[in-house]
Order: C-alpha cells, then sequence, then structure tokens
C-alpha cells in the first residue's frame, strides 16, 4: 500500500471542523461505519427500493460534481469522466477504470475492482455495489450536454465481484 497523500488536497476548516477538497464539502468516516449503515437502510427498505433512490441520488450528484470540476479545473469532455473515476478510485470507494467511453454515443464501460462494499461485505453472491450506478449515467449526461450532445443514459451493473465466479465489478451505460 503506498502512503503518500493522493493529489487533492484536504483542508479542513479551524473553526467548523467541515474538509473539504477542490471547494465541495467532505465527510470521512470509516468504512465499516458506511457500509453498516448501507446495510441497514437496505434491510429496512429492501434492496431493489433502496438501489432505485440510490439511483437517482448519485445520479444527480455525479451531474453536479462533473458540472462543479469541469469548472474548478478547466476540463471538458473525456476528462472529466476520467477524472471523476480517478477522483472515486483516490477516496477509497475502489479502483474504478474507464474500459470504453463514448461521450457523444452515451456509451461506457466500467470496470470496478477493489469494491469498498466487497471488502466490508465478502462473497454474498449477489450485486453489492449498486450505489455507484447512477453515478456513472449522471456524469456522462452532464458531459454530453456540456458539449452539446442530445442523449440522455441508463447504467446498469452487470456483475460484482461479491458475487460467485466473478473477480470484479462491472457497470455499463448506454443511451436511455
Amino acid at each position: 500500500m503506498s502512503s503518500h497523500a493522493p493529489e487533492m488536497p484536504i483542508l479542513v476548516d479551524d473553526e467548523t471542523g467541515v474538509w473539504s477538497t477542490d471547494g465541495l464539502p467532505m465527510l470521512y468516516v470509516p468504512r465499516h461505519f458506511f457500509v453498516n449503515n448501507h446495510v441497514a437502510v437496505e434491510e429496512a427498505l429492501g434492496a431493489d427500493v433502496y438501489a432505485e433512490a440510490l439511483y437517482k441520488a448519485g445520479y444527480k450528484s455525479a451531474y453536479f460534481w462533473c458540472e462543479k470540476e469541469a469548472e474548478t479545473h478547466g476540463i471538458s469532455g473525456d476528462a472529466v469522466f476520467l477524472h471523476y473515476m480517478k477522483r472515486l478510485s483516490q477516496r477509497g470507494w475502489g479502483v474504478f477504470t474507464t474500459e470504453h467511453l463514448d461521450i457523444a454515443a452515451g456509451t461506457a464501460r466500467v470496470r470496478l475492482d477493489h469494491s469498498a462494499f466487497v471488502y466490508q461485505l465478502g462473497k454474498v453472491n449477489r450485486k453489492v455495489d449498486y450505489m455507484y450506478t447512477g453515478w456513472f449515467a449522471g456524469a456522462i449526461d452532464q458531459i454530453a450536454k456540456a458539449q452539446g450532445f442530445d442523449v440522455q443514459t441508463v447504467a446498469v451493473q452487470t456483475q460484482s465481484a461479491a458475487e460467485d465466479g466473478c473477480d470484479f465489478g462491472l457497470f455499463e451505460v448506454s443511451p436511455n
């Protein structure tokens, strides 16, 4: 494991204790804390209902994040999506690799290794990374709109490393 700091400054406001990166407020919590809360909500609502709610919230958050990061860093197009995958990977969610990306067509394929959910839950023979799914569609849609492309997308998780016989997660984005 590398011991160097990621290429993103974390600022802590001495007065409020608020952590921020690139001007966005952040939360820093142990992985087990987050995943245990995630599982509790999933058990209370049911996985399908919770996944739908997370998809919508994740879509909206990714859309906003990509818009703000493009502005903050002066980047556009594919660079925004690749920056997003890099930042997600640096923040402990897992390692996200863009295997395919065509913003104009509204298509992408993202591989997920070292998922925080799989690390915490193990092999449970079901997709446990569904929280991320809306993130990819929200990112693609924001970037496409910023470039003037008329495309709306939907994302699905096709496999998870938590499933028997799978060593990594995979997400597909396609036009809606």
